[in-house]
């Protein structure tokens, strides 16, 4: 497969053009990077509104994941989250209907902060899992709060594979979506990989009507590259208003650094990716056995990923991170309960065999540590974007029970918010706070 975008660049780089342009390093090599990274000359083409070598990137990445249309974001799955909500939005059936979304309730903060913008407002499905990363919905709790709406939805919104690495049931949400003539809208983030799997489990293949891909997560891709993808089912106005989308909410500056590696990334996928992918998979599931064998227990249904429920067995999440680190491993994400560990086609041997070292040296004692901290239903006294929009303070936790959550306090990872924008913090919430170390809370000011 061609890489039309890093042939240009290169081609650039090594000519004897003065560079009377953007950026400022006029090329001269202080990180070692700066010859490759450019504006958008003559040539380069425009990311926002492609016709040239970007186009036919994005067509090269739309046929490998099976696409009517794939996007590239120099900004992660943040701008493709937006212009995702963006695009359903518009083409709604009832175009002045106040805009209403059903989203499962383990949502990115990108997705509040979406809503915010766009003021739609979010009718939250909770499930019964015990944990703020996890909300896993099935397709008869779906149907049961769509035949229970008042008001219809113009879209359902979910998270798959989540950050634990539980998978949803996208086929079967997808099809009861399509009952009701609404589309399927999922933060894939974390599974750009799933489309080269021996069985395309992407959620695209699986119905979903548009999912953004982190393709930095789990590709060899440079952080934040990211796609946003549209199915083939979707008719022709989608592509012109998601290409819309992505110029409202994107920088005008986007990094050609990052077009390189996403556009080198297709001859990668085109290669022997799956091959490796599946050889990867495999390790895992290897290191999983053996760490069961060991007494612990993995969550993860993802298969290049490990989460290890630490809860009951004398250990915290934080605990196990710190331990990996004296072992040479930094983990992805760590809480109170887990530990979750990412792999690539890019790890080696030793990577394998020092996760397994560190949880060997570690002997479980099934003596519980914590509850578990699954986000409360709070109440709601405000839209998520009145409560973003209003003049905001921020107070200790142990101040903020009573108040109206203003911008989402909560780290990224897992960047899922405890309390959401226009809800009023409860002391169950205050709680959650301090198991995640999160002493100051920005709350609607009091006027």
């Amino acid at each position: 497969m061609k890489t039309p975008i890093y042939d240009f660049v290169r081609s650039y780089a090594d000519s004897s053009f003065s560079r009377l342009h953007m950026p400022g390093h006029k090329g001269a090599a202080m990180l070692g990077c700066e010859p490759y990274d450019i504006t958008e000359i003559k040539g380069a083409d425009v990311l926002g509104s492609p016709s040239g070598i970007i186009a036919e990137s994005q067509r090269n990445a739309a046929e490998l994941f099976g696409t009517a249309a794939t996007f590239y974001s120099t900004e992660g799955s943040s701008l493709s989250v937006k212009a995702m909500l963006y695009t359903a939005m518009v083409n709604r059936a009832d175009a002045k209907a106040k805009p209403i979304i059903f989203a499962a309730r383990n949502s990115h903060k990108s997705f509040i902060y979406g809503c915010a913008l766009l003021d739609i407002d979010v009718v939250w499905l909770y499930s019964k899992d015990g944990s703020l990363c996890s909300c896993s919905i099935t397709p008869d709790e779906l149907g049961t709060a769509l035949d229970k709406a008042e008001n219809k939805p113009f879209a359902v919104y979910i998270t798959t594979p989540d950050y634990l690495g539980n998978i949803a049931d996208t086929a079967g949400l997808a099809k009861v979506c399509s009952e009701y003539g609404i589309p399927l809208l999922v933060d894939g983030a974390h599974g750009a990989y799933t489309a080269f799997l021996d069985e395309n489990t992407h959620p695209i293949k699986l119905g979903a009507a548009m999912c953004c891909d982190s393709a930095h997560k789990t590709l060899p891709v440079i952080t934040p590259g990211a796609y946003l993808h549209l199915s083939k089912n979707l008719p022709e106005v989608y592509s012109q208003t998601a290409e819309t989308a992505m110029q409202i909410f994107a920088t005008t500056s986007p990094s050609y650094l990052i077009l390189q590696s996403l556009d080198l990334c297709n001859a990668y996928l085109d290669g022997d990716f799956s091959s490796e992918l599946k050889d990867c998979a495999a390790k895992v599931e290897n290191l999983k056995i053996r760490l069961s064998e060991l007494g612990w227990r993995n969550i993860s249904s993802e298969p290049i990923k490990l989460t290890v429920d630490c809860s009951g067995y004398g250990v915290s999440g934080y605990g196990m991170a710190d331990i990996l680190r004296e072992n040479g491993v930094e983990c992805e994400f760590s809480d109170p309960d887990y530990v979750t560990l990412m792999f690539s086609t890019k790890n080696e041997e030793t990577d394998y065999e020092r996760v397994y070292r560190a949880f060997s040296s570690v002997k479980p004692t099934k003596v519980k540590h914590t509850v578990r901290t699954a986000p409360p239903v709070c109440e709601k006294v405000m839209t998520v974007r009145e409560a973003v929009m209003s003049p905001f303070e921020v107070v200790k936790t142990d101040d903020s029970v009573g108040r109206i959550c203003a911008a989402p306090t909560v780290s990224c990872p897992p960047a899922i918010p405890i309390a959401v924008s226009g809800e009023r913090i409860s002391a169950e919430c205050a709680d959650i706070f301090r198991l995640y170390c999160i002493d100051n809370i920005a709350v609607v000011k009091n006027l």
